[in-house]
């Protein structure tokens, strides 16, 4: 192969030089060029990041900047959090579809502990489809949503249901993810211990998360194990066509996929 720095030091070497020493001087002075060239360094970003409940389309715009996205179900279910419930917007305004989950007596459970306490599936998509109905892409994406809610209502554990439905907006955007349970990585240590653990068996050199995690995270320790910290803004987001009334940034991406379909990716990031 011939480097774009040298084509007319190795022309010359072909013209006047025996083939043998040509190629010894080749080896000797051009390949370590040449191999500078052509070497290309490839960083693996990881995220790290319990699930959530259809969550809104900035949590879609960092897991897919990564190259693996780690569900980190294993940390402590937060009552009033997003784990369980995302909001719509509906002709009477903003509705909260929460699923009903077993807390009483269970104080400290992991997310992946967390049980479903009554049916909700078929109460969910009901609320999505009045709400949908008359959107652009509704029809287009209803069978392929009918069919999460199906499987999600069968099922027990909170994490369950909420892996359905990330690992199917994930596909249905085309992002080409990685995605796996924390539990696939060994547990130790404090979180701090155990987030750069998993980075580290990920193979991981670089670490994206949420702003809200600056206020307990310590970069010097990711900093000193050769992992670069890297944190997501979500400002600036673009606003897209939407029904009922003015437009709502906080609601769940499936309000971004029934109203602009395929052209979704485009409204992820900064509109600067």
């Amino acid at each position: 192969m011939i480097c774009s720095r040298c084509p007319t030091r190795i022309a010359f070497l072909r013209r006047e030089a025996p083939v043998n020493v040509a190629l010894h001087l080749l080896r000797q002075a051009w390949f370590p060029i040449w191999h500078s060239c052509s070497t290309v360094i490839h960083h693996v970003r990881i995220c790290i990041i319990q699930s959530c409940y259809i969550p809104w389309r900035g949590f879609f715009d960092l897991v897919s900047r990564c190259d693996e996205y780690v569900v980190y179900d294993s940390a402590q279910y937060v009552k009033g959090h997003w784990h369980n419930r995302n909001r719509i917007k509906t002709a009477n305004g903003i509705k909260w579809l929460t699923i009903p989950v077993v807390t009483s007596g269970r104080l400290g459970q992991r997310i992946d502990e967390v049980e479903i306490g009554k049916p909700w599936a078929e109460q969910h998509w009901e609320s999505l489809r009045l709400a949908y109905r008359n959107a652009p892409f509704f029809e287009q994406y209803s069978p392929t949503l009918k069919g999460w809610y199906e499987r999600a209502g069968k099922q027990t554990r909170l994490t369950d249901v909420n892996a359905i439905f990330l690992k199917g907006i994930i596909e249905l955007m085309g992002f080409k993810i990685r995605m796996v349970s924390d539990a696939a990585y060994p547990k130790q240590g404090d979180r701090m211990e155990r987030l750069l653990s998993i980075a580290q068996a990920a193979g991981a050199d670089r670490y994206l998360s949420g702003p809200s995690a600056q206020a307990y995270f310590d970069e010097a320790v990711f900093k000193a194990a050769g992992i670069t910290p890297e944190w997501m803004s979500y400002a600036g987001y673009p606003e897209y066509p939407q029904l009922h009334g003015d437009f709502q940034h906080a609601v769940t991406v499936l309000d971004l996929l029934f109203n602009v379909g395929a052209d979704a990716s485009r409204y992820l990031g900064s509109a600067a």
